[in-house]
């Protein structure tokens, strides 16, 4: 099942999959908005976080210390954001365009100086209990560095 972006449904009477898709348009709604703390409040406690070309970290405390870091240096948005999940609503995916300025110099890469960037990416996510439980991001390094002339 594909969703847009768009109103959001309750989870009353909906299939697996359609919550699935709800929680994933809340989450990334949130994303757009800079709504940190209500996106934090969609991931399960243990959650998972698979970081591009990166190690993983696991729970919320470490999902927020990673947008303090990611909002200190990049201001984003996502646009073209198309959703597909399972239809028993464990496993989802999303593909979508990041449109983004690199604000301040992320450690290990190079200076920033308020470059743009327009980044095809992705993310793959579990869910149980309503929860997202697993989110592993990807998108390519190296397009991004040739966009901000390193």
């Amino acid at each position: 099942m594909l969703v847009s972006q768009g109103e959001f449904p309750t989870f009353f009477a909906m299939t697996p999959q359609q919550n699935a898709l709800v929680l994933l348009q809340q989450y990334y709604a949130h994303f757009n908005a800079g709504n940190t703390h209500a996106m934090l409040d969609l991931l399960a406690d243990d959650v998972i976080h698979d970081i591009n070309q990166g190690g993983a970290e696991l729970g919320v405390e470490a999902f927020r210390a990673f947008f303090v870091r990611m909002n200190r240096s990049y201001r984003e948005n996502l646009q073209e954001i198309q959703l597909f999940a399972s239809e028993d609503g464990t496993r989802a995916a999303a593909e979508f365009v990041v449109h983004g300025t690199y604000l301040a110099t992320d450690n290990g890469l190079p200076e920033a100086t308020g470059q743009t960037y327009a980044l095809q990416a992705g993310a793959f996510f579990t869910m149980k209990n309503r929860k997202i439980s697993r989110v592993t991001m990807y998108y390519n390094l190296e397009d991004w560095l040739q966009q901000i002339h390193a």
